[in-house]
């Protein structure tokens, strides 16, 4: 049995947190300085956590292989497992051609390519997120946006901002399960404050996209759109999140938003509008490639419904539900003696496996029967499976490495120390919680990364200082999607899908002031909730 050490450097509170920080410190120098590869900066920083683990926090060499392992295999499944397969029903609907059918019924609202533009980046990038995620919308959207006559530099800004709603929720609430799993917090009462909070966030995305596709005449033109996709999704969002299943909570939002644009533009046309790229497609119609009809089109949506029910089914309480329940395997993950100084063993020993009910085998069913509905051979579905499984390569890796990292800062102590020196600042760290989660997917390109990395320094904290451990966990998850818009990777996919290889830094220089404003206005609305008068709305 090891008991976990808080101020193991000299018994000093402040030089223990420098010590604990190094592994971390290390990984946001590697991603944000050096510009490594993500799954090489993080194994490194997994070494680096290793050997302060042992040395520093007396961990046993096999327990900290053992929880090195533990956590390795916690990024495998689920989450790993999720990304495999939501990458493999995405590409099936592509390669069936029914990802444009897809993107045709947005385009049939208007002949103004501004609503288009607009529609698509918000709600069709939004769907996208909520079952690829990982940046896949971003660079989707951005050639979408290119292709209706957009400037390379305006696309490309256009999809790292619209992805900002959605991140918190995308890949089927990957992020929310990973911070469960470095937390030891249930999943569900994560989703509901996560919702809570990101549907706040969501309301402005549309207004910002106004002004970035065409300035403050833009914005005065088209606000009534904007502020019906912004009550769609932020309700569907909400209402999704906290009353049925948190993994549909993007999914839902985009329905919704889409639902409230079509009712805004039946009732208030818009003038015909084109693009603005020099030899684009200039057509404001040049983007319907062929006359949508009702069945093509009810098929290509088939997939999604079909996750949105068996989703539903395995995630709200009823027979199904307690039947899969049911065949989930537990158990003590070996070599994980822990206690923390107050005597309470560490959560993260129990092992869950949930192989029926887990979102990515819903995914993969999902995909089995999209097969059959979008006719595409079994030798075309395992010819793309296998692209998946090559397309997801560096990204499984990487999510394995910073699930090992994270689990090793839980069971040494390090996120405990760490976290004890932070709450040092007493209710001001409600204010600096918003910011490690901007910094987090600044820096990994991801919100799963950054629950991962800061989930546990959040609870910890919260628990120093007598805040409610949900509420910063979950401000940790959604001010993850601030960090979207300035993370080296995200604008390197979004410079790539236009063409813009090597000057990521242009669109750095658009997007950063913008990425700061939304987080101080962040910062406001967790402070609201946690000393004002939105607290009631806390869990």
């Amino acid at each position: 049995m090891h008991h976990q050490l808080i101020t193991p450097v000299g018994r000093s509170l402040a030089w223990s947190a420098l010590t604990a920080s190094l592994p971390l410190v290390l990984l946001l120098v590697l991603l944000g300085v050096v510009r490594m590869r993500a799954h090489w900066a993080a194994l490194i920083s997994v070494l680096a956590a290793l050997a302060v683990a042992v040395l520093v926090y007396r961990l046993p060499p096999v327990t900290a292989l053992s929880t090195t392992v533990e956590g390795a295999a916690a990024g495998l499944f689920p989450i790993v497992w999720i990304v495999l397969n939501a990458v493999w029903v995405n590409r099936l609907v592509q390669v069936s051609g029914y990802l444009d059918r897809v993107r045709e019924t947005f385009l049939v609202l208007s002949d103004d390519v501004r609503v288009q533009a607009l529609v698509v980046a918000f709600c069709f990038g939004s769907l996208l997120e909520a079952m690829a995620g990982f940046g896949a919308p971003i660079a989707v959207v951005a050639a979408l946006l290119l292709a209706m006559g957009y400037s390379p530099v305006r696309a490309a800004t256009v999809a790292l901002f619209a992805d900002a709603a959605g991140t918190a929720f995308g890949s089927v609430g990957n992020p929310i399960l990973t911070l469960s799993k470095t937390t030891g917090l249930a999943a569900e009462p994560l989703g509901d404050m996560v919702g809570r909070q990101s549907a706040m966030v969501a309301f402005f995305v549309p207004f910002v996209l106004l002004l970035v596709l065409g300035g403050w005449r833009c914005l005065r033109e088209l606000w009534p759109l904007a502020l019906a996709l912004a009550a769609g999704f932020s309700v569907g969002q909400f209402v999704v999140s906290n009353y049925v299943a948190f993994q549909l909570a993007d999914l839902g939002g985009a329905v919704l938003a889409a639902l409230a644009g079509v009712a805004v533009l039946r009732l208030r046309r818009t003038r015909p509008v084109a693009a603005e790229a020099p030899g684009a497609a200039r057509s404001p119609t040049a983007m319907r490639s062929r006359p949508l009809t009702l069945w093509p089109t009810v098929r290509a949506f088939v997939p999604y419904a079909v996750l949105t029910a068996l989703l539903a089914l395995v995630s709200i309480d009823g027979p199904v539900s307690r039947a899969v329940g049911g065949l989930s395997v537990s158990f003590v993950w070996p070599g994980t003696k822990v206690v923390r100084p107050n005597g309470s063993p560490v959560s993260l020993r129990t092992f869950t496996i949930d192989f029926v009910s887990a979102t990515g085998t819903v995914l993969l069913v999902t995909g089995l029967i999209a097969m059959l509905v979008l006719r595409i051979r079994w030798r075309t579905g395992l010819r793309e499976y296998k692209a998946s499984a090559v397309q997801i390569r560096f990204a499984a890796a990487t999510v394995m490495c910073v699930l090992a990292f994270a689990y090793l800062l839980n069971y040494s102590g390090q996120a405990a120390t760490i976290g004890a020196f932070f709450a040092g600042a007493g209710s001001a760290f409600v204010l600096l919680s918003p910011v490690l989660g901007w910094l987090g997917v600044a820096a990994t390109g991801s919100d799963t990364s950054a629950n991962a990395l800061f989930g546990a320094v959040q609870v910890a904290s919260a628990q120093h200082i007598g805040v409610s451990a949900y509420l910063l966990a979950g401000a940790n998850s959604a001010a993850g999607s601030l960090g979207k818009l300035i993370s080296p990777q995200n604008l390197a996919m979004a410079a790539a899908a236009v063409g813009l290889s090597g000057h990521e830094g242009v669109l750095f220089r658009r997007t950063f002031w913008w990425s700061l404003l939304y987080l101080a206005l962040f910062i406001v609305i967790i402070y609201l909730m946690a000393k004002g008068p939105l607290s009631g709305i806390v869990i």
